[in-house]
């Protein structure tokens, strides 16, 4: 089974896709939502004056602000409708999976299965709710106490204001947690992975083109630049190696007799993968380092003398490439690669189906020693994982902070582009490979008709 998978795999052509057609309705009407994303990105919030609010964010861009923006696709910059982008629900699901480990309801629900996971999903929608109207209320106070040379950012200043903020924002982040569960759902890859992708991808090309202006105007010297190019593509090469290692762990299956004929026997493997959390860590470390801007916003609002000192220390302890900021985001990184893997491989069920199956490990015992044996393994592995994904997210930014870079060509936006490139290729791939399944089936049943 395996050989032909890889042989219908190998033999994927433009001719097989032109006659899959369910696949391409499915990249179609992914392209179709990432575009209204994109222009959801360009409708500003009513009651701001958009050249005072551009002049203020450009002085103030560095940092998480800068970082967020980025994944917002240039959405917090503007001040758009979606200037929260999916952070708030990517929050919402950090902090119930957490809660799944200290409340016995929620962690009851995890183990019914789809109903359980459907009544999860339903919290976590809520708690979305919830989240972005906390952050959307600290951004429409942080509005009204931004001014520059030219005035107030803010037209009219008061309660409309607020509420009509806190509304449209509120309901661009639930229209886009919306969207991505209908990306995942009828299009191909994940939703809110991709909504993120876009948003970073969006910007490549003005990033580019600004890193070429420094480069002509002598900020950047013509070897810094094609060293910063000759780091991404080996960042690029070091991220698609390290995302397709895996550990195989051989499982053997016992030799059964059926009446005349005898099965099983063989050797399988267990595939562990070197990374299991993926690209979620990065995203889940630079939501909740989101969570201090916001309360940066409740300080502006409090007067001129707290939001003084609020801003000036969320600007220095939070700066691109201050100690501080690199140490939590990295240990926020290694704290979700470890948490995330949890989640998603249990060593317990994983021993228990095994032994069910008949299928063991050669040299373990089957049942708790499989369980510790693929413990002991997982935990090894999320180790060398972390420290890798901790490594390419934080090495450029210490790099970074030193130069005029932007943001997009930093350890984070290049792990999450490449991630969910490989795995909307691969969803696409499977997609091909059952079509082309599909039709050697029913050929098969006319040839049988026809005899």
């Amino acid at each position: 089974m395996a050989s032909a998978a890889e042989q219908l795999a190998a033999n994927l052509n433009l001719g097989s896709f032109a006659k899959a057609t369910e696949l391409r309705r499915r990249i179609w009407f992914t392209l179709g939502a990432l575009i209204v994303y994109r222009l959801g990105t360009y409708i500003p919030l009513p009651g701001i004056d958009p050249t005072i609010l551009a002049e203020l964010f450009r002085q103030n861009a560095g940092g998480i602000l800068g970082m967020f923006d980025m994944f917002a696709g240039g959405a917090l910059g503007r001040m758009t409708i979606f200037a929260l982008n999916i952070m708030p629900y990517i929050s919402s699901a950090i902090i119930i999976q957490l809660m799944t480990t200290v409340s016995s309801h929620l962690a009851q629900l995890k183990k019914e299965g789809e109903s359980g996971r459907k009544k999860i999903n339903q919290y976590t929608r809520y708690g979305t709710v919830v989240l972005a109207a906390v952050q959307a209320y600290g951004i429409a106070v942080g509005l009204e106490g931004m001014a520059g040379a030219q005035g107030s950012a803010v037209i009219d200043p008061g309660v409309f204001f607020r509420a009509t903020t806190v509304i449209t924002l509120v309901g661009g982040t639930i229209f886009l947690m919306w969207l991505g569960e209908q990306i995942t759902a009828r299009g191909v890859g994940n939703g809110i992975s991709l909504i993120i992708f876009a948003g970073i991808v969006a910007n490549l090309p003005s990033a580019l083109v600004g890193t070429m202006e420094l480069g002509r105007t002598g900020a950047l010297s013509t070897a810094f630049i094609l060293a910063l190019i000759v780091m991404i593509v080996g960042v690029i090469a070091f991220i698609v190696f390290m995302e397709r290692a895996q550990r195989r762990i051989v499982i053997q299956y016992p030799k059964r007799q059926a009446g005349n004929k005898m099965y099983g026997g063989e050797a399988s493997h267990m595939p562990l993968k070197l990374n299991t959390a993926g690209v979620i860590p990065p995203i889940f470390a630079s939501s909740l380092l989101l969570m201090p801007a916001t309360l940066a916003g409740f300080s502006v609002g409090a007067g001129p003398e707290a939001s003084g000192d609020w801003l000036s220390m969320m600007a220095a302890f939070l700066g691109r490439g201050q100690p501080l900021y690199l140490l939590i985001f990295s240990s926020l990184i290694i704290f979700f690669a470890f948490f995330y893997t949890a989640v998603v491989f249990n060593p317990a069920d994983t021993a228990d189906n095994l032994k069910k199956y008949g299928g063991f490990i050669p040299g373990i015992r089957p049942g708790a020693n499989t369980a510790a044996y693929l413990d002991y393994v997982l935990t090894r592995l999320t180790v060398v994982g972390a420290i890798y994904l901790a490594a390419i997210c934080i090495l450029p930014e210490i790099l970074i902070s030193n130069y005029s870079v932007p943001f997009y060509f930093g350890g984070t936006s290049l792990l999450i582009v490449v991630t969910v490139t490989l795995d909307t290729v691969g969803q696409i791939q499977s997609h091909l490979i059952a079509h082309q399944y599909e039709g050697l089936i029913k050929k098969s049943r006319l040839k049988g008709k026809g005899r």
